[in-house]
């Protein structure tokens, strides 16, 4: 949702601009009454709930949604939304973007005074910036892409929960069947772990991401998720050096070079991953200044 908060931030003045107007155009509809307010559905496709209060911000009607009335919302104080008012004169006031609690969603909310009675307007975000043409989205393609990312991360999910189960496996068979207790009984189940971490962290992210919407991507968050997976791979791989340093010391120690090379290869991903931290936070630091 981030990303669709940054667009509205970007075009705020002319979308405000535009609901205000439509709105004022449209005043003879604003009159007490569910029949008269839920005309305004027909005005503002964008808009989610409407309904008033008095001037001390207690609910006057119920929340009238386009298809739904709620008479339980009668009574409630609104006095809260008056904290995230960003944009004030005397007759309108907007809200910056927030969660809405009827909704669930993304939305901003317009209050208008009119004589003794606030008028309130919830409108979601996405909704408007696809009416205004700022963003294109099609319901069908984003469900189907949500449900492609669902399965993904829940597949995911059960090879890093295979991979844990195979290290407790592997360890307990080693130990307790074969009785052939040594270090790579010990090192292979830590290395399973390290990789079923990883695992598990990516399809976390994942489905936060891209199904529940939690963090839109940006460019901040796609470098702490690639560090936090390189890292656990270099913890991987640097495990398993060490077992290989080991076995190569007790077997057969002229073949240590081969080591050598794992634990040169594994230095040049930190490296790697060090310039790659370096050249993201760079930009950042110079757009603050």
């Amino acid at each position: 949702m981030q990303e669709f908060i940054r667009l509205y931030n970007e075009y705020q003045s002319e979308i405000e601009k535009f609901l205000v107007e439509t709105l004022r155009n449209n005043c003879h509809l604003m009159n007490p009454g569910v029949q008269n307010l839920k005309q305004f559905y027909s005005v503002f496709p964008s808009l989610e709930l409407v309904y008033t209060t008095d001037l001390n911000y207690i609910q006057t009607s119920p929340n009238i949604y386009s298809g739904a009335i709620m008479e339980e919302a009668i009574g409630k104080n609104r006095q809260y939304l008056m904290t995230r008012v960003h944009t004030q004169d005397q007759e309108v006031s907007l809200t910056a973007p927030y969660i809405s609690s009827a909704t669930g969603k993304s939305c901003i909310t317009m209050m208008i005074r009119e004589g003794d009675t606030h008028y309130f307007f919830d409108f979601s975000v996405v909704e408007v910036l696809r009416r205004l043409g700022l963003v294109e989205l099609h319901p069908l393609f984003n469900k189907v892409t949500k449900s492609f990312y669902f399965g993904i991360g829940l597949s995911l999910m059960f090879f890093s929960l295979m991979s844990i189960g195979y290290a407790f496996y592997d360890y307990f068979w080693q130990w307790l069947v074969e009785g052939n207790y040594d270090l790579e009984s010990v090192f292979k189940p830590i290395v399973a772990l390290t990789m079923g971490l990883a695992i598990f962290d990516l399809a976390k992210t994942l489905l936060e991401r891209e199904v529940f919407f939690k963090a839109y991507a940006d460019k901040k968050d796609e470098s702490r998720l690639l560090s936090k997976f390189l890292i656990a791979i270099i913890i991987a791989l640097s495990i398993e050096a060490l077992m290989v340093v080991f076995k190569i010391a007790l077997n057969d120690p002229t073949q240590m070079l081969h080591a050598l090379y794992l634990i040169i290869g594994i230095a040049l991903i930190i490296l790697a991953l060090a310039f790659y931290g370096r050249w993201n936070i760079r930009p950042e630091r110079s757009s603050s200044l």
